[in-house]
């Protein structure tokens, strides 16, 4: 099997008829890795076909709500709702503070957090840290990034290819290193030009990280109004970004080739 990335959710924190909230699903073999869980990640996995019973990793970003927000959901559904009984582990990993947000989750909903019938393990990853499976695949990197105390971006190695995720973040001029040669790098694009005050990329400081990662495919999504779908990709290429620039949509896939 081809790797191949799935865009689960495109959207932000406002509310969307058309766009749910960060998630992003990465597979290659029986390796399904889920890049944050934001609210309605599990029924946006079940609408676009993709089997959400079968996820072997959840990978956080940050803890802001719009990343965070649906991992109780798709524990309570690997629960009580999977087609068949779960056996083979969970493995959910995220920057400082995830093993502080797990225990004020099981005492909001119950042990099944922690104990929801199959092997489950959190892990807490330093900022800078390589990651690596049992079997050597998949190794993720980590990136601090400029958007709390905490935020990481991911690459994701599998398969011979690569994806890069920024999460969320403001410019940093070391990230486009970080993300150099990737097949596909999904990268939010908050604000139009010039960005309000906060940590979040607008579509020039995009375009900056994107000439340094030099990807294969760059994917603009978390978009909040004024900016949008039609005018994202030609404002990162006005500029100065020359690569293949498209817009994120909740379903959309990109295999790895």
């Amino acid at each position: 099997m081809t790797p191949a990335v799935t865009v689960v959710g495109s959207g932000t924190l406002v509310p969307s008829g058309e766009r749910s909230s960060p998630a992003h699903l990465v597979e290659h073999g029986p390796t399904r890795i889920l890049l944050d869980a934001g609210p309605g990640t599990v029924h946006g996995l079940a609408r676009h076909g993709l089997a959400w019973w079968k996820i072997t990793h959840v990978v956080f970003t940050h803890y802001h709500t719009d990343h965070f927000g649906d991992l109780p959901h798709l524990l309570f559904a690997m629960k009580w709702a999977a087609p068949a009984p779960r056996r083979r582990r969970l493995r959910i990993l995220g920057p400082s503070g995830l093993t502080e947000r797990v225990e004020a989750l099981r005492r909001a909903h119950g042990d099944f957090i922690v104990r929801p019938g199959f092997e489950l393990d959190y892990e807490e990853v330093a900022r800078s840290a390589v990651w690596r499976g049992p079997d050597a695949s998949p190794t993720l990197r980590f990136h601090p990034v400029p958007h709390t105390d905490s935020s990481v971006a991911v690459r994701v190695e599998m398969g011979g290819r690569a994806v890069g995720y920024t999460g969320d973040t403001g410019p940093d001029g070391t990230l486009g290193s970080f993300l150099r040669g990737v097949d596909v790098l999904i990268s939010e694009c908050a604000h139009p030009d010039p960005p309000p005050p906060g940590r979040h990329l607008s579509p020039v400081s995009v375009a900056e990280m994107a000439k340094r990662a030099r990807p294969g495919v760059l994917v603009l999504t978390h978009m909040y109004p004024p900016l949008d779908a039609d005018s994202a990709p030609s404002l990162v290429r006005v500029a100065g970004y020359r690569g293949r620039v498209v817009c994120a949509g909740d379903g959309e896939r990109f295999v790895l080739e």
